[in-house]
C-alpha cells in the first residue's frame, strides 16, 4: 500500500512538473514557432507515401521535361531527368530527417556515457577518456566523417555512423561538466555513505539531474546532424540509391541548372535544410532558457 502510494505522488509530481515545463516553453515564441515548423515537416515526411506516389522518384519513369519551370503540373518544376523536384523534396525529407535523429541518437548516447564515465570515476579513468575526447576535439569532425564515409560501404547506415561517431565530443564535455557539478552535492556523499554503489549513484540521481541538459543539447545535434549529412551528400559521399537535400544540390551543381538558371532545382532543397535546422535551433534554445533559468535572467537583464 505504501509503494502504491508512493508511486501515485511521484507520478502526480512528474505530471506537474511536465506541465509547468510546458507552461514555460509556451511563453518562448520562437521555440513555439520552431517546434510548429519542425511537427509540420515531420508530419509531411512521414505522410510521404500516402499523398505522393514514390514511383516517381524512378527515371525511367518521369513523365516532366528536363529542367522544366514550376507549373500547375509541377509546383516546383523539375530536375534534370524530368522529375518532380516538390515530389524529390518531400521524400528527401525523410532521408535527411532519419539521418539527423539517428545520428543524433548514437552521437548523444556515446557523449552521454563518456561524460558521466569520465566525472564519476575520475582517476586515471577520467584521464583516458579525456585524452580520447581532446583527439576527436582537436580532428575536423567533418574531415573525419568523409573519411570513415569514402571507406565504409556507401549507404544511409554508413552516414549515419560517420556522422555520430565524430560528433560526441561536445555532449561529453557538457555532461562531463554537469555531473561534476551534481556529484558535489551533499545527497550525493549521503548515498555514497549509505552504501549506494555505482549504479545506483548514477541510475538514480546523475542521470535524472543530467538528462534535461542532455534534451537540450540533442535539439542543436540533430540541426548539425542534418548539416553534416547534407554536406557529404553533396560531396558525393551519401548514398546514391536515395534522394536527400544535400544529393539533390550535388546532383543540381554537377548537372549544370545553376548554370541554366534553373532556381526550382537548387532553392527547395536549400530552403528546407536552413528552415528545418533554423527550427532545432529555435527548440533548442527555447529549451535551455526553461530548463537554465539564469539564460533568462541574463536575458531579461
Amino acid at each position: 500500500m505504501g509503494d502504491t502510494s508512493a508511486r501515485v505522488i511521484t507520478w502526480q509530481r512528474r505530471r506537474a512538473s511536465a506541465v509547468a515545463f510546458w507552461r514555460e516553453f509556451t511563453t518562448n515564441k520562437g521555440g513555439l514557432f520552431g517546434l510548429g515548423l519542425l511537427t509540420l515537416i515531420v508530419a509531411l515526411s512521414a505522410l510521404a507515401p500516402l499523398i505522393t506516389d514514390e514511383a516517381g522518384l524512378d527515371v525511367t519513369r518521369a513523365a516532366g521535361l528536363p529542367l522544366q519551370p514550376p507549373s500547375w503540373e509541377y509546383l516546383l518544376g523539375t530536375d534534370v531527368d524530368g522529375r518532380s523536384v516538390l515530389l524529390m523534396t518531400f521524400w528527401g525529407a525523410r532521408v535527411s530527417l532519419l539521418v539527423g535523429f539517428a545520428a543524433t541518437v548514437l552521437s548523444v548516447f556515446i557523449g552521454t556515457l563518456v561524460g558521466i564515465a569520465a566525472a564519476h570515476f575520475g582517476g586515471w579513468i577520467s584521464g583516458l577518456l579525456l585524452r580520447f575526447t581532446d583527439f576527436f576535439l582537436v580532428l575536423p569532425s567533418l574531415v573525419l566523417a568523409m573519411a570513415l564515409s569514402a571507406v565504409l560501404p556507401r549507404g544511409i547506415m554508413t552516414i549515419i555512423v560517420a556522422v555520430g561517431v565524430t560528433s560526441w565530443p561536445t555532449t561529453a564535455r557538457l555532461v562531463r561538466a554537469q555531473t561534476l557539478t551534481i556529484e558535489s552535492r551533499p545527497y550525493i556523499e549521503r548515498a555514497r555513505a549509505l552504501g549506494g554503489g555505482h549504479p545506483h549513484i548514477i541510475g538514480k540521481h546523475v542521470l535524472p539531474a543530467v538528462m534535461p541538459l542532455v534534451l537540450a543539447n540533442t535539439t542543436l545535434v540533430v540541426g548539425n546532424s542534418i548539416i553534416a549529412e547534407s554536406t557529404l551528400s553533396f560531396l558525393g559521399l551519401g548514398d546514391p540509391s536515395a534522394v536527400s537535400w544535400g544529393s539533390m544540390l550535388q546532383t543540381a551543381l554537377s548537372s549544370g541548372a545553376v548554370t541554366a538558371n534553373a532556381w526550382w532545382y537548387v532553392l527547395p532543397p536549400g530552403i528546407a535544410i536552413v528552415v528545418i535546422v533554423l527550427s532545432f535551433t529555435l527548440v533548442g534554445r527555447a529549451l535551455e532558457m526553461v530548463l537554465n533559468p539564469r539564460l533568462k535572467q541574463g536575458g531579461r537583464a
